[in-house]
């Protein structure tokens, strides 16, 4: 017999589906270093380089790494990516559509 597990339906945001305060911050703060995190890799760079790179120390590094990057802001992150090589750039534009409320995205 088949027994069915009880789940709820993600919202998209795992801090607003647990009740986190600045949860749509966190979220985009979530992506950001997902994506640091990713070309950390790509290039095989390691915390220690990384902090060189983004004037932080390794330790904060490996916790912005490892989920704790609340001391650092989206701006901060930002930089980190211009860092690593990247072009950032910041689209505004009119919301559209009316299923879901104006939101910030992280592409």
């Amino acid at each position: 017999m088949k027994r069915s597990i009880e789940h709820e339906k993600s919202g998209g945001n795992v801090f607003a589906d647990i009740g986190l305060p600045n949860a749509e911050e966190l979220h985009v703060k979530a992506k950001l270093v997902h994506k640091i995190d990713a070309l950390m890799r790509e290039r095989g760079l390691r915390q220690a380089e990384a902090a060189d790179l983004f004037g932080v120390r390794q330790p904060d590094v490996s916790k912005m790494l490892r989920g704790d990057f609340r001391q650092f802001s989206v701006e901060r992150l930002l930089r980190f990516l211009v860092a690593l090589g990247q072009d950032v750039e910041i689209v505004i534009k009119p919301h559209v559509g009316q299923k879901a409320a104006p939101a910030l995205h992280v592409a």
